[in-house]
């Protein structure tokens, strides 16, 4: 099993302590580009289908929220990956 494939499972199981750094790491390596074009924590990611997801980073801590990353994996279920 690939890193990656090991960091979408932990993704899929909704951990607690997902870190926002690993985040991006899952969604950069099934395609998803940070498109942000304005500073502060609101961030785009989008696919070259143009799927776009929508996420706030965390801050101060550096842990995404169980809700966050529900609408994540619902997104990548939805496009079957």
């Amino acid at each position: 099993m690939s890193k990656l494939a090991k960091l979408i499972a932990r993704l899929r199981s909704i951990p607690a302590d997902f870190t926002w750094s690993e985040l991006v790491t899952a969604l950069g390596g099934v395609g998803f580009l940070d498109i942000s074009d304005k500073p502060g924590s609101y961030r785009t990611f989008a696919n070259d289908s143009g799927v776009k997801i929508f996420l706030h980073k965390p801050h101060p801590s550096n842990v995404v929220k169980k809700y966050a990353l529900r609408q994540v994996v619902q997104t990548l279920d939805d496009l079957g990956i």
